[in-house]
């Protein structure tokens, strides 16, 4: 992220508007220390989990800034899982949906990522977290058959499926979501930077179960580099009875939208069920705010 884009970010991002002192100051604080000190930093995240963090690690500096990177979705998925739940992480990352949904709702997750040195820190923020019994770690990619694909592996995270004349790129083992999954989720993040029809056409069985409430996808011109685009993904998820919802995480309200976000957007059905879990959910504390 430039530093352009890190102080937009801090302008507008809903936590730190509430305190813009603060948030300025803990990119200040991090700027300093990750100069200072190139080493992996045990760093507090939200309630007594934490995450590792370094100079450059954008799926966690967000996160340090603001108290949660992207707050909505975020807010929606802390509100909505219970522990008794199943969340799918698809293109975990380093893991801070993984460590929001298992180490503080305590929801049972599969935590999928391609990536070798990604996956290597995902698991090592399963493990400071003491979630190794909750979380089921899968080092592969999700697509629509299994196999194996080339993936790029230099650019961070924004790595995807290599498209041919790509180089620097990494042959990673895939399989499809219904065969990856041992129970059917209540909830699932895909962010697979475009390649999002792929996966959902691979969970089939997943995306037809009536206890799947809810996805956090990304939707964006990515998936033009596969022959598919933003509308032929929200067609498929709305033939299976999901609509696109924004989430005020402030005042707990679901509201629907003509059509989907460019980026994450959140689907639903079965509204009533989700109103009902977000609106009876225990309030979060993140940096000392709560909603």
């Amino acid at each position: 992220m430039s530093l352009y884009n890190t102080l937009r970010f801090l302008l507008t991002h809903p936590l730190a508007r509430r305190n813009r002192t603060e948030a300025f100051s803990r990119f200040l604080k991090w700027q300093i220390s990750a100069r200072l000190n190139p080493h992996p930093v045990v760093y507090p995240f939200v309630g007594d989990t934490k995450l590792l963090a370094w100079k450059r690690l954008t799926g966690v500096t967000g996160n340090i800034y603001v108290g949660l990177h992207e707050f909505e979705d975020m807010a929606f998925l802390l509100h909505f899982l219970r522990e008794e739940d199943f969340f799918a992480d698809i293109g975990a990352n380093v893991g801070s949906y993984t460590v929001l949904a298992a180490g503080v709702c305590g929801s049972k997750t599969l935590a999928a990522e391609p990536l070798p040195d990604t996956f290597k820190i995902l698991a090592e923020n399963v493990a400071i977290n003491h979630l190794a019994e909750k979380v089921i770690l899968k080092n592969i990619g999700l697509g629509e058959k299994n196999g194996t694909l080339p993936f790029t592996k230099s650019l961070d995270t924004t790595n995807h499926v290599a498209m041919e004349g790509e180089t620097d790129t990494l042959e990673i083992p895939v399989r499809t979501l219904d065969e990856t999954l041992s129970e059917a989720p209540q909830l699932i993040k895909i962010d697979v930077e475009g390649f999002e029809m792929a996966v959902l056409k691979g969970a089939v069985k997943t995306l037809a179960n009536p206890s799947l409430k809810a996805l956090i996808i990304e939707i964006n011109s990515a998936s033009n580099r596969y022959g598919q685009n933003s509308e032929e993904v929200h067609q498929l998820l709305v033939e299976q009875n999901f609509r696109p919802f924004e989430y005020e995480p402030f005042s707990r309200k679901l509201s629907p939208l003509a059509e989907p976000n460019d980026g994450n957007t959140l689907y639903l059905r079965d509204l009533d069920f989700v109103k009902n879990r977000v609106e009876t959910a225990k309030k979060v504390k993140v940096l000392e705010q709560e909603f």
